[in-house]
């Protein structure tokens, strides 16, 4: 039975699944930077979603912070903490189109694969960073009912299960669900409790056929979180400490997903022509206490409701025999977004971020006098609908000449946004003297901010490759052009709207003051952002010098223009932005190796990536030189683990394996004043593979490193998260 499992569940057969050539071959064999994980080394690793590939991967991190909404992910010194991507991710072929659904758990999965650098010729939307394609096990390549129980430290478990059939030759159905439970790791002081506890639950549904010259592939997802979070400590300048996680205001991410893909191909001996169908629909909340103290200063929620539709059609040649290989496809999407954001001043809010600062300009002005607030609370309401279109174009053409393959693709993309947005408040107040006598009773104020912003996005991309091929691998030279889309900045709004009161209230009282201390917008047109573009520029090798050695290298640079950077607007500010910097260049390498002799097995991989501004002035500072922040100038993973075969009644395979992570150094802010050295992470795990079930001990951090994952600031406060201390777990996983 395990020898049945190695060859059908864990290695990458070929099958009359559609999955694993819609739009390319083998990647080791292509002009491709690439990192691939079978399902065999992903159970191995324990890997449970998308954050767990961090190093293993060179280049990529994205780290474990917040909550299932910060999905942030930075891929060779480029990332982005709101709004678009740098990285695209399908899961079976189908594109997910809103990050937030990124951060799902792993379970059933068959391969994992990376291809870093942009791939708009072959790839949807946000491809400026590359690409992770994700494919689930098929009940066309293994059938039988496979189930997972794992309970770790601090309470937490996990467990899953599915049953995958294949009633005849020509249809498979599977039918899969999964549960997660974080006991959580961090405690807030205020409430006493875990403050990043959670759960969440999945059912997924995938049906293939095959008839004739046609595939059908049709996978349905449903998932459900509900789950604390933002165990952000408290950080002091001064002596360089954190404090303990402490905030009075809950904090909770809650989100429904729903998606259905259609996939559709038919092929003959000449030609394949595929259609990608799918609806997307996600509907999540997010609460913070955006003080993340023991103040009732405000609170911020930011509930959203998203439907998209998309579109893709490929069309490429089928015989690989031929001198010339193209494709040429189209790629359309609509989504559908509808917003509300409320932003709740306390107290506490009331006084230190509204009065605190108009009345000591008040009092230069009128010496005596003051600006009272009767409300112990006042909601900023903010509403938005942004529908955003896209379409493009694209065709990539490969030609054999001997030993030499020339590859030509070119994309064109059109991208229409459009954003209707409504915010609005109602407060009382009143001018009155410093000693409280008044005679004037509190004046009403209702402050808005309504109308409609349009962006249209125009982008040629292309792509040029050469490729040499010998009998041990490839050498390759790539030049692509990416693209990440602009946007709206949703969350400054409040900000905008925090302004529009203070001068309202102003005029009501007859009051004009030059200035209360804060930024000014003249209309949300200052809350767009641009597109970021970029050339990559990258020399590499795939190489097979001797059976059971793989070795990936790769060298690359990026200059990168317009490049998207989260701001804090100046002031007391309750939201954060996106903006356009200058301009940035990163150049690094990424090294991979793995080898397998007998039972003995062990992959390194290492990334390095030297990412800086080129042109940077924020208007107070100029950043020009320093590195850019959130992402790590090194990753590195190694795994070593040996294998025995013992082959008795009970137990048949024991495998026993080590693996260390190094992250860093990673750069806080974009004056680079502060930063994280480079981390250890140390795992161990111990598997015991039976007749029909493996179970498995294994630990994380067992060297408990106090490391941090992520900074920002808010209200002029500064905050860390940490990463996640020693876990010990046990699973084990059966297959019928």
């Amino acid at each position: 039975m395990a020898q049945e499992l190695d060859s059908i569940l864990y290695r990458n057969i070929g099958t009359v699944e559609i999955t694993a050539s819609l739009k390319g071959d083998n990647q080791r064999s292509t002009p491709i930077s690439t990192t691939s994980l079978t399902m065999q080394r992903l159970e191995e690793r324990g890997v449970s979603s998308v954050k767990e590939l961090t190093a293993i991967a060179p280049n990529f991190y994205q780290p474990d912070y917040g909550s299932s909404i910060t999905s942030s992910i930075y891929v060779r010194g480029f990332g982005s903490r709101i709004d678009q991507p740098v990285l695209g991710v399908t899961l079976d072929n189908v594109p997910l189109m809103n990050k937030n659904s990124f951060d799902f758990d792993f379970y059933d999965i068959r391969r994992v694969e990376l291809l870093r650098g942009p791939q708009g010729t072959l790839y949807g939307r946000n491809t400026s960073g590359g690409v992770m394609n994700i494919t689930t096990l098929s009940p066309m390549a293994w059938q039988g009912v496979r189930a997972m129980a794992e309970y770790s430290t601090m309470t937490s478990a996990r467990a899953s299960v599915g049953y995958y059939a294949r009633p005849s030759q020509n249809f498979g159905i599977s039918v899969t669900a999964g549960y997660s439970h974080n006991g959580g790791h961090f405690i807030n002081e205020y409430t006493d409790e875990m403050c990043d506890r959670g759960d969440s639950g999945s059912v997924r549904v995938r049906m293939l056929g095959h008839k004739g010259l046609w595939d059908f592939d049709n996978s349905l997802s449903v998932g459900y979180t509900n789950e604390g979070g933002y165990a952000y400590h408290h950080y002091l300048p001064d002596s360089k400490t954190t404090e303990a996680v402490n905030y009075n205001d809950p904090s909770r991410y809650e989100r429904l997903t729903i998606n259905e893909g259609f996939v559709a191909r038919y092929h003959n001996d000449r030609i394949s022509i595929s259609s990608i169908t799918s609806y997307q629909y996600l509907d999540d909340c997010m609460t913070l206490d955006q003080d993340f103290s023991p103040k009732s200063m405000f609170t911020m929620q930011q509930m959203q409701r998203e439907h998209t539709l998309t579109e893709e059609i490929v069309i490429r040649n089928t015989d690989p025999k031929q001198r010339w290989q193209w494709l040429s496809g189209a790629f359309l999407f609509g989504k559908w977004l509808d917003m509300s954001s409320p932003v709740t001043f306390k107290r506490d809010g009331i006084e230190g971020l509204i009065l605190h600062n108009t009345n000591s300009k008040i009092g230069n002005a009128f010496p005596g006098y003051c600006l009272e607030i009767p409300n112990d609370s006042f909601i900023i309401h903010s509403e938005f609908t942004i529908p955003t279109y896209g379409a493009a174009l694209y065709h990539q053409s490969d030609i054999k000449l001997g030993n030499w393959r020339l590859t030509a693709g070119i994309r064109a993309d059109l991208e229409y946004t459009s954003m209707d947005y409504n915010s609005w408040g109602d407060i009382a107040v009143r001018f009155s003297k410093l000693d409280g006598s008044s005679s004037h009773p509190y004046t009403p104020v209702h402050s808005s901010f309504k109308g409609n912003e349009q962006q249209l996005f125009f982008e040629i991309l292309p792509k040029i490759a050469v490729e040499y091929n010998t009998s041990i691998g490839n050498l390759y030279a790539t030049v692509t052009r990416g693209y990440k889309s602009g946007g709206y900045n949703t969350q400054i709004f409040s900000d905008i709207l925090q302004m529009q009161m203070m001068n309202d209230m102003m005029d009501a009282l007859g009051v004009h003051l030059d200035s209360v201390g804060r930024a000014t917008y003249d209309s949300a047109s200052a809350t767009r952002y641009k597109p970021e573009t970029s050339w990559n520029f990258e020399i590499g090798t795939h190489l097979l010098p001797i059976n059971d050695l793989h070795l990936d290298a790769s060298i690359f640079w990026i200059e990168c223009f317009d490049q998207q950077v989260t701001v804090l607007p100046e002031g007391n500010n309750t939201g954060r932005m996106m903006s356009n910097a200058a301009r940035a260049r990163s150049y690094g390498i990424e090294l991979s190796a793995d080898y397998t002799y007998r039972g003995f097995n062990i992959r390194a991989d290492y990334g390095y990536t030297n990412a800086r501004f080129r042109e940077y002035n924020d208007g107070t500072a100029d950043y020009a030189g320093n590195y850019l922040p959130y992402a790590p100038q090194n990753t590195a993973a190694v795994m070593a683990g040996y294998t025995w075969l013992v082959d008795n009644k009970y137990l048949k395979q024991v495998t026993l394996s080590a693996d260390w992570r190094g992250i860093g150094a990673i750069y806080w802010n974009e004056a680079n004043t502060l930063h994280q050295d480079f981390y250890s992470l140390l795992g161990a795990q111990l598997m015991l593979r039976m007749q029909r079930c493996t179970l498995t001990l294994w630990g994380r951090n067992l060297t408990n490193t106090d490391y941090n994952v992520f900074y920002f600031k808010s209200v002029g406060e500064e905050f860390f998260s940490k990463g996640t201390p020693t876990q010990l777990g046990i699973r084990i996983s059966v297959n019928i």
